[in-house]
């Protein structure tokens, strides 16, 4: 604990998490862990106690982009949000949400749509690409329902111009509190209605988000 209260660690984790930030508002980096990585690597940082969370990365972020991006962060947000309401009413049947960065308001230059989808039909999904003409790479990615770790398949495809990175999850874990680790902060995610109601208000500063306990 005595490091984390260190001014100099303290002054490091400031600048790591400012140098995150920038790569992933300027650079299209979407990955916190990745971001971090690399910042504390240019500024030679070995000290991993001086890493920033998350969370404090995501604050540097939207600071980043108010002072620097202004405009075009809004436009890009709400062009985004407007393209992922469009695939989620076509994935209607399959209780599609919105997730990550274009969800939060966060989202930088070459920014992916990040989709979540609760069925058990995953056949279903790849017939509605393939009617598509649409072709997909096929990766996985983990998610946590409470302490329990899935392994979900993830689609990665263009939709318009625009990357969608859509995850297929059972359709039981729609009501659980979805993570990425096992200690990080519930996944936020935002369905059909909540997605047309932040277009409908593009300056709110903050939206409804869904919540698994409301359903």
């Amino acid at each position: 604990m005595a490091r984390e209260r260190n001014p100099k660690a303290q002054q490091m984790r400031a600048r790591i998490a400012a140098a995150a930030a920038r790569m992933m508002a300027e650079d299209g980096i979407d990955d916190f862990a990745l971001a971090k990585r690399k910042a504390a690597r240019m500024l030679g940082a070995a000290d991993t106690h001086s890493m920033p969370g998350n969370e404090e990365i995501e604050q540097a972020l939207r600071t980043y982009q108010t002072l620097y991006q202004g405009d075009e962060q809004q436009e890009r947000t709400t062009a985004l949000r407007a393209t992922a309401l469009h695939i989620m009413q076509e994935l209607d049947a399959y209780r599609p949400y919105l997730t990550g960065a274009v969800l939060t308001g966060t989202a930088g230059r070459y920014a992916e749509i990040d989709l979540l989808v609760f069925t058990d039909d995953s056949k279903g999904i790849e017939l509605f690409l393939i009617n598509r003409g649409i072709s997909a790479e096929t990766r996985e990615r983990r998610y946590f329902c409470g302490d329990e770790a899935r392994s979900a398949p993830m689609l990665r495809f263009e939709w318009h111009g625009t990357i969608i990175s859509l995850a297929v999850l059972q359709r039981n874990d729609e009501r659980s509190v979805l993570k990425t680790t096992s200690g990080g902060r519930a996944l936020e995610r935002a369905n059909i209605p909540a997605v047309s109601a932040l277009l409908a208000t593009p300056a709110a500063p903050d939206c409804t988000l869904y919540k698994a306990a409301e359903v």
